[in-house]
């Protein structure tokens, strides 16, 4: 098990696990288990993620910001509290249309 033992058995805020830097994407693991991950990122405005594909699905929820998210060609604008799955295979990029934060939940089948 490969979690952050800081964090365990804690009352938290996402949001307050990960700051922004300008020009920057910044990214913190959560938990890094055999059967997936936690990861939150910070994304300065305008920063994003090329388009890539993963082995299993995700879900990406945005804590705060917009993002904007492309799946397979079609672009999904997401704020605050929104989340889409991301599915295994599928190419994906991510960009963002003001900073935004967010979870990334990856589910290793």
């Amino acid at each position: 098990m490969k979690q952050n033992r800081t964090l365990v058995g804690k009352v938290l805020k996402l949001s307050d696990l990960v700051e922004y830097q300008e020009g920057a994407v910044v990214s913190r693991t959560i938990m890094d288990e055999e059967k997936g991950t936690v990861t939150l990122f910070a994304f300065g405005e305008g920063q994003g993620l090329s388009e890539h594909t993963a082995p299993f699905d995700a879900i990406a929820h945005i804590l705060e910001g917009e993002a904007e998210i492309i799946i397979s060609g079609k672009t999904l604008n997401l704020q605050d509290g929104e989340m889409v799955i991301m599915p295994a295979n599928e190419p994906h990029a991510l960009k963002a249309k003001r900073k935004f934060k967010m979870i990334l939940v990856m589910i290793r089948s």
